[in-house]
């Protein structure tokens, strides 16, 4: 009995679908590179309930003829290759030719479109790869397509999606890097009836302003190199626009979006004596290379790139960061004026007797003698042996203005204030929510933060529960307008507390915890004492007595210890 079959187009569409279309921001790619692709000067983009309502693009582009308006929603139809040969020859975007026949597979869709010279365009509807409707019709130079209720045929697969805020944020991104790619492009973005972005064509540094707002223009600093290889250009951050999070960090390769590790730590080992470790650098590049030495047929998303020659790319990335950060002074620059390591005194040599070096041998030494061996881990004792209301801490020690200790009667407790003050205000800011108390101080004054269009929509998204934690604000127009603020937070701070939280907030889709422990993850984090906060012994004890009455007092939020009690067995080890 014969077990194969061929799958049904329908079916086979929707397979590939699976491939090509994870979220909404897959259709929202590949749909505005196709309006690239058709070289339009004037994009706009409408979503509603973060795309899985609607998704519209209209553009006024070249428009599609009557046939070719009904042949690309067939499979593997495209006009960008012809031969296996053309897959290391493309500059166009989409060109797999799977994209429309995948959305038309799993969502309703509307098709308007007119060849530029034509008197009459093409509308066409489509719902799960069946044509309803086919006819011409009276219509504007260019396309205009409409994908509604995305994944109706498909419920699990809509059931995985991920809330309106983190679907949109999706969303924002892939229309972000098309901008960025493309500023000589007018682009338009709305979400429901509000304008997100307004962006006119312009150069690329006034793109990335009119994005990430007016504060951002200050920290650019620009970058250049042309070889025979490859050319770039672009810009970086300076050293002090550094964050914890990644977020701003785009490669473009020929007007492409691309991520790549590798070109990342050219980026990073470039900025390892201006910036922290775990600090990551802003950069906007682009690298324009022949598409022969690239392959760009890696994945489906085709944000993957390999490149024929990458230790050449990544040296010269290296390299030119390095010399734009020393022109602008930013680097800490070298003094080659005196060479100390040749400045050798040889005036007493003649007179003193030159002796061959000996090799000394402990002849006692034994790796194997546990007494003499000095442990590194320390074994915890539990948080009620001999650090609780009984201990004797009538005198905290504060050791370099990083960890508190405190004398007990059997040994010393340790804490790191920095972790500790994250966990009290974790767990205060659950308990808040759950309560939905209101605890604010008024400003005297109101306070206004200016802010980009992106970090808007993420504040207005937990603006309710931002409440609940005591910063009452309004938006007005693109700032933020405060009159309250919580009690832990400083007014001078409060634009760094800000951007930590949207910072925080914009990871949140990878945390597998609710919105509201990421949020309170994020305060926590944000209002934290310093690390080397000057503490008296009253505050001191008073971080004690809250950290113990935590329910897990012994880690931080990120998991990471916040106390250790070493007792006497403990301390004798080091003597």
């Amino acid at each position: 009995m014969n077990i194969i079959q061929l799958l049904p187009d329908h079916v086979a569409n929707q397979i590939a679908a699976g491939e090509v279309i994870q979220r909404p921001a897959s259709v929202v790619k590949e749909i505005l590179e196709n309006a690239l692709d058709a070289g339009a000067t004037e994009i706009k983009l409408f979503v509603k309930d973060a795309g899985k309502t609607l998704i519209q693009v209209i553009d006024n582009g070249s428009g599609m003829s009557s046939s070719d308006a009904i042949m690309c929603f067939e499979r593997h139809a495209t006009s960008k290759i012809k031969d296996a040969n053309d897959l290391f020859n493309i500059k166009s975007m989409g060109f797999r030719g799977e994209a429309l026949a995948s959305i038309a597979a799993i969502s309703h869709v509307e098709l308007i479109s007119k060849l530029t010279g034509l008197e009459l365009g093409k509308n066409i509807v489509i719902e799960g790869s069946e044509v309803k409707l086919d006819e011409e019709c009276s219509s504007i130079n260019g396309t205009s397509i409409k994908i509604k209720n995305l994944f109706f045929n498909i419920p699990a697969r809509r059931n995985f999606l991920k809330s309106d805020q983190v679907e949109l944020r999706h969303i924002t991104e892939e229309f972000t890097r098309i901008a960025l790619a493309n500023p000589k492009i007018k682009m338009l973005f709305f979400n429901s009836k509000n304008e997100l972005f307004h962006l006119e064509s312009t150069n690329f540094r006034q793109r990335i302003v009119n994005i990430f707002g007016n504060k951002k223009n200050e920290l650019l600093v620009p970058i250049k190199e042309k070889t025979s290889l490859v050319s770039i250009s672009g810009f970086i951050g300076k050293p002090e626009c550094a964050k914890r999070t990644r977020g701003e960090q785009y490669f473009f390769v020929n007007r492409r979006f691309v991520k790549s590790h590798y070109l990342n730590h050219a980026i990073k080992k470039a900025y390892e004596e201006v910036i922290p470790q775990n600090y990551f650098p802003s950069y906007f590049i682009n690298l324009i290379i022949d598409s022969q030495l690239i392959d760009i047929n890696i994945h489906p998303t085709k944000t993957e790139i390999k490149f024929e020659d990458e230790q050449a790319i990544y040296s010269i990335i290296r390299a030119t960061v390095k010399r734009s950060l020393g022109t602008y002074n930013i680097a800490p620059s070298i003094d080659f004026s005196v060479e100390q390591a040749f400045d050798i005194n040889t005036k007493d040599w003649k007179n003193k007797k030159i002796t061959q070096p000996t090799i000394k041998v402990d002849a006692n030494y034994n790796p194997f003698d546990q007494q003499k061996k000095i442990e590194k881990e320390f074994k915890q004792t539990t948080l009620s042996e001999g650090f609780g209301e009984d201990s004797n801490a009538d005198n905290p020690i504060q050791i370099g203005s990083f960890f508190i200790a405190f004398p007990n009667k059997n040994g010393l407790l340790l804490i790191h204030q920095r972790r500790a003050h994250k966990r009290i205000l974790f767990e205060y800011y659950n308990s808040l929510f759950k309560s939905k108390e209101n605890k604010s101080q008024k400003l005297l004054f109101p306070k206004k933060i200016k802010i980009n269009t992106n970090e808007l929509e993420i504040l207005n998204g937990i603006k309710n529960d931002l409440n609940t934690a005591g910063f009452i604000f309004n938006i007005v127009e693109s700032n933020l307008v405060f009159d309250g603020i919580p009690p832990e937070c400083q007014e001078d701070n409060l634009q760094n507390v800000i951007e930590s939280i949207i910072e925080q907030s914009k990871n949140t889709g990878a945390f597998k915890l609710s919105a509201k422990n990421n949020l309170s993850k994020s305060l926590a984090i944000s209002l934290a004492i310093s690390k080397k906060k000057k503490m008296n012994n009253n505050e001191m004890k008073i971080l004690k007595t809250e950290l113990l009455k935590c329910e897990s007092p012994s880690v931080c939020p990120s998991g990471k210890r916040t106390i250790i009690n070493l007792n006497t067995t403990d301390l004798e080890k080091y003597f």
